[in-house]
């Protein structure tokens, strides 16, 4: 009798242990992350600036499409110079015209560039990336007048100093 005794108080307390092993744990959970508010005014400067940097982007891609046309046309239309004694009239209206859609895409360039100083000028949120693109459109205004006088190459140099100051601009808006 006393060993069945024993058996059951062995049952028992194996039992109350093995229940008390299995109970599902709870984790405490941490409070939640505290929520940061932006201002409405802080969003649009937010803006103005995703805005401004992707206006500045693309004019790095219009004016390094325009500097690898150019390049060719450039050559092109220096070589045909180098010999335009030998030229035929045809040949002398096509250099003429090549030279006048260069002239005519180098003023739009600076058209842009001047647009887009007005735009960071008088942006808030941009006029302190305006200091660092003021002189852009001049850049332009000046390639534009090497390429009336003829000098085409170093209009394209010029503006490769433009392209220089719009990426650094870029670089520090991001």
């Amino acid at each position: 009798m006393m060993k069945n005794i024993l058996v059951l108080v062995c049952l028992l307390v194996l039992a109350t242990t093995a229940l008390s092993q299995t109970r599902s744990r709870t984790t405490k959970r941490s409070a939640p992350a505290a929520k940061t508010t932006v201002t409405a005014a802080e969003q649009a400067v937010a803006l103005a600036r995703s805005t401004g940097a992707t206006k500045v982007a693309d004019q790095i891609k219009n004016l390094t499409r325009f500097l690898y046309l150019l390049g060719g046309v450039a050559k092109g239309i220096e070589e045909f110079d180098a010999r335009r004694s030998e030229a035929s009239p045809a040949g002398l209206a096509k250099n003429d015209q090549n030279k006048a859609a260069v002239k005519t895409s180098l003023e739009n360039v600076r058209v842009g560039l001047d647009q887009l100083e007005i735009h960071f000028r008088s942006t808030q949120g941009l006029e302190g990336y305006y200091l660092k693109l003021a002189g852009s459109a001049s850049g332009a205004a000046t390639a534009e007048s090497q390429a009336a006088a003829g000098h085409f190459d170093q209009a394209g140099r010029t503006l490769l100093g433009v392209v220089n100051r719009l990426t650094d601009v870029l670089v520090a808006m991001r």
